[in-house]
């Protein structure tokens, strides 16, 4: 018997033994892989809504912030709060006395301190006593509930009429002001729905365009756009950065396919995605993207003729497609 008939034998034993363990689970697993392909991960394409957005970074500003100032010259002789602190409208934040109360005060204090004699004794704690009943002191209250911004004073300072003592950010005042650039301008509206996330938050915070602000900026080509967010979590803080994006559209019954399916040449600026065809084997198509939401980007356009169409089902390679050849062997993996 020949070589060659004896491999065929062989050949066909061993086949007739992966028949026959077929119940065991050889021939299914022989049936799903196929010899020489390239192992791969695919995801169908498909057709959703997609949200049009457009983005601008930007950072929480306080739309009013009030004052508690000094009503007389006088010095601050108690100080409650700090920075950071949350305060009620009406509540005591500092108390301060006249210069002339406590030049009188600290006199008294003086004479009493170098008294010598019984008689300088009794009259400094008389003079003493005649300056505490006629101290004029005045406590200093806030206008409005919100956050202690900053101070200007401390406790033992010397203030003049008008000076400033604390500054409040007023609570519900908060915005997020966002820089858009110019080319994008023309799409926002007052009312439109925005999310704000914050590199100081964990999730994202929703708001409301409320109007483009009249301060375009001829540096960067940008305008501020006021947003009014919900109510942010945890203390009120001013000058967060973050990122705003504007829903200005959507786009209904988009062709999409999954951002990881598609690769750009940044050398051309042509991006493409590899299908797998009927017969298993891998078809790069040249694609044009529009936009992009999450994990799903929008094809605007048809492939070229006579690249393959990509229509809703067919599968798109997401893993396993870079350096791959044209035409090559493909075998889906779960």
């Amino acid at each position: 018997m020949s070589r060659a008939l004896l491999a065929a034998f062989a050949g066909a034993a061993l086949a007739g033994c992966g028949r026959a363990e077929g119940d065991g689970g050889a021939a299914a697993r022989e049936s799903t892989v196929v010899r020489g392909a390239v192992p791969v991960r695919t995801a169908p394409v498909a057709r959703m809504t997609l949200q049009e957005t457009v983005s601008g970074p930007g950072r929480t500003e306080a739309l009013r912030q009030v004052r508690v100032r000094a009503p007389f010259t006088g010095t601050l002789v108690a100080l409650r709060v700090a920075d950071g602190d949350g305060v009620a409208r009406g509540e005591e934040i500092a108390a301060l006395v006249s210069r002339n109360s406590a030049a009188a005060l600290a006199g008294a204090r003086a004479m009493l301190d170098a008294a010598s004699t019984a008689a300088d004794s009794g009259d400094a704690h008389r003079a003493l006593e005649l300056a505490q009943r006629g101290l004029v002191q005045a406590p200093l209250r806030a206008p409005e509930g919100g956050v202690v911004l900053s101070h200007a004073a401390n406790e033992g300072d010397l203030v003049n009429e008008g000076d400033d003592i604390v500054t409040v950010a007023v609570a519900g005042s908060v915005v997020f002001v966002a820089q858009i650039v110019q080319s994008d301008l023309a799409r926002v509206r007052p009312g439109q729905t925005a999310t704000v996330e914050l590199a100081a938050r964990p999730g994202p915070v929703r708001g409301v365009v409320h109007a483009i602000l009249p301060a375009a900026s001829s540096e960067n080509l940008s305008a501020p756009v006021r947003i009014d967010v919900a109510a942010l979590p945890g203390p009120v803080a001013l000058g967060l950065f973050g990122t705003a994006r504007i829903t200005v559209g959507k786009r209904t019954g988009a062709l999409v396919v999954p951002a990881a399916a598609v690769l750009r040449d940044d050398v051309y600026g042509t991006s493409r995605v590899a299908v797998v065809l009927p017969d298993g084997t891998a078809r790069w198509v040249q694609v044009t993207t529009g936009i992009r939401e999450g994990d799903a980007v929008e094809i605007t356009a048809p492939p070229p003729s006579p690249q393959p169409a990509l229509a809703v089902g067919t599968p798109v390679i997401v893993a396993g497609q870079v350096g791959l050849p044209d035409g090559a062997r493909v075998q889906a993996q779960p």
